[in-house]
């Protein structure tokens, strides 16, 4: 899949997915209307929409996912990076840090992150 991009309501239909799959089409009509105050056809043409797009898939009314949450949301923060920063991870850092103390957990996690992303 090329473009691994979803619209708002797109990402929170294939939520409801991601947290329930497998998931009879019917299960996640009663999970849209409770959690969106979807009806049914809106469920059922946001289903079709995911599938025709190659993120999810209802084979024998039951649905499962073609595509990560976390492929989703590594591709969505790539591009917020790349347009909004011009690719530079620091500088998306610094920004999104602003005058915020990280605790030593966090700075412990960065750094395992960090050193298990270096280019050798």
């Amino acid at each position: 899949m090329e473009d691994i991009r979803l619209f708002d309501s797109e990402f929170r239909f294939m939520t409801l997915v991601w947290d329930n799959e497998p998931v009879s089409s019917m299960k996640l009509v009663e999970l849209s209307e409770k959690e969106m105050k979807w009806k049914k056809s809106t469920t059922f043409t946001m289903l079709k929409k995911m599938c025709e797009k190659g993120f999810a898939l209802n084979r024998g009314a039951v649905v499962t996912s073609l595509v990560s949450r976390e492929e989703v949301q590594a591709a969505e923060s790539e591009r917020v990076i790349e347009r909004t920063f011009a690719g530079s991870l620091p500088e998306f850092l610094v920004s999104f840090l602003g005058s915020k103390k990280l605790s030593l957990e966090e700075t412990e996690r960065l750094k395992k992150l960090i050193d298990e992303h270096k280019e050798e």
